[in-house]
Parts: structure tokens; C-alpha cells; sequence
């Protein structure tokens, strides 16, 4: 796998198009069978989904973006813990680091957009299969530091399941699947960097244990990629602590864990 950094300018709330951005840094051919993966922070600025710092408070902008929530006053370090698109996350997503005085929430849509940007960029340099991921970054419990982490992605199969096949000694695989979509997002953001670096994009080739596909993910593809919370292996953590409703969710999504 290799993976190659693209250097821009200060993306700021004065852009508002993402095509732009891509015809002027994405200089070079993206071959077949590449993924571009680009931070879902200029995507949200293009998108015009960011809060001047001092109109609204932090606590009352993630209330409004959470799907649910935990109050920081049960956090040690004053942070909202929250589920938003299926990530457990502190502050909903929402980031202020290199937002130039402004709060920078999550992409409205980030599954149509990125179909979007795959569909602009197959017609752009005349692909036939090409992926496109957006990225985060996320903490992991019982770690410091964070690692990337994938909102959406169209192009290429998220998950490789082994379930059914055999190991090296004839076992056979009984739970297993390897998360393609997040290792790419990982690989990438941490490329990328997360400091002053001004790449926000990668182009991430050579990958053979990747499978390419002509359409755009289905919803039940979607849907099959993420677990319920009744059904995920933290379920006893996650279902032990009195969730509040955010204004993004709604009590019938949170009654699936109370």
C-alpha cells in the first residue's frame, strides 16, 4: 500500500467548492483502482457547516448535532461524550482546531456526498474503478491519542469477511471480518497528520486486498456494516449509562439502548 499526501492552502470558510479544491491540488492522474480519502473538516467548511465561535456555546452546538448524548459533567475533562453517524465520539465530531474562529461541525450528508465526489472524480480523469473514503479521527478506549476513522465511502467493499473460510490449520473462521474501510482511514489520516500539515487529502494506491466495485454502496450494505448497539460486543458498557436525546437524534433511535 502507498499511500501519497496532498498539500493545499488554509481551508477556510470562505471556500464553499470542493470541486475547486480538487482541480486545483489533485494535479497528477489518479489511477485505477486508487482511493482518495479526504478529511470530513474541509469537506463540512465547503459545505458552509460551521458556527462562529461565541454565537453559540460548545455544549448547546453538540446537543444540536448529537444523535445522543452524555452530559460533561460526567466527564473528568468536561467533554460530551455522543454517538453521531454510528461513532461513539467526544463533542458529536464537532472540532475547532485549524477552523480559524469557527466551530466545525460534521458533513450534513457524508454518504451522498461522498458517491458525489467519486462520480466527479471517475469523469475527471476517465476511471473506471476508484474509491473515495471521508475520515475523522477518534479516540480508542483504555488509549491515549487518536487514529482515524471513516464517516462514508463509496467505490469498494468496507468490510472482507472471512466467516465460513479456513484458517492456516483447517479451522474454520467463526466471527471474523476485517474492517477495510477504517484500516484505510487510519493509514491515511495518520499520512495526513493532524497538526499544521495542510494535507487534507491522501491518494492511497496499491492495494490488492481491496475490492473495487462500479456502483455506489447499497443501503442494506450500509446498513450491514454497523452494529446496533443491543448487538454490539460493548454493549454492557454502552447500555449501562443514561443517554440524553440530542436534537440530531430522536427517542426512537435511543430506546434501541435503554
Amino acid at each position: 500500500m502507498h499511500i501519497t499526501p496532498v498539500k493545499t492552502n488554509k481551508i477556510t470558510a470562505k471556500d464553499n467548492d470542493l470541486t475547486k479544491i480538487f482541480d486545483r491540488y489533485l494535479l497528477n492522474k489518479i489511477e485505477e483502482r486508487s482511493i482518495l480519502a479526504i478529511t470530513s473538516k474541509i469537506v463540512s467548511i465547503c459545505e458552509g457547516k460551521v458556527i462562529k465561535i461565541g454565537t453559540e456555546t460548545k455544549e448547546n452546538v453538540v446537543n444540536q448535532e448529537a444523535e445522543c448524548y452524555l452530559p460533561s459533567q460526567q466527564s473528568r475533562y468536561g467533554l460530551i461524550l455522543a454517538i453521531k453517524h454510528n461513532l461513539l465520539l467526544p463533542n458529536a465530531g464537532i472540532d475547532e482546531s485549524n477552523g480559524n474562529g469557527y466551530y466545525i461541525l460534521y458533513p450534513s450528508n457524508p454518504q451522498r456526498t461522498v458517491n458525489g465526489i467519486r462520480q466527479y472524480l471517475m469523469k475527471r480523469f476517465s476511471l473506471k474503478k476508484m474509491g473515495v473514503l471521508i475520515t475523522d479521527s477518534k479516540t480508542t478506549p483504555l488509549r491515549w491519542g487518536t487514529t482515524g476513522v471513516a464517516l462514508a465511502h463509496s467505490g469498494f467493499d468496507a468490510i472482507n469477511n472471512y466467516i465460513g473460510s479456513l484458517d492456516l490449520f483447517g479451522r474454520p473462521f467463526q466471527m471474523t471480518k476485517a474492517n477495510v474501510l477504517d484500516g484505510l482511514a487510519a493509514a491515511a489520516v495518520l499520512v495526513m497528520g493532524e497538526g499544521r500539515e495542510q494535507t487534507p487529502m491522501a491518494v492511497i494506491s496499491d492495494v490488492p486486498f481491496v475490492k473495487f466495485k462500479t456502483e455506489n454502496p447499497p443501503q442494506k450494505e450500509l446498513k450491514e456494516f454497523h452494529v446496533a448497539i443491543r448487538d454490539d460486543l460493548y454493549a454492557p458498557l454502552l447500555t449501562a449509562v443514561d443517554w440524553k436525546v440530542g436534537k440530531g437524534g430522536s427517542e426512537k433511535a435511543l430506546s434501541s439502548i435503554r
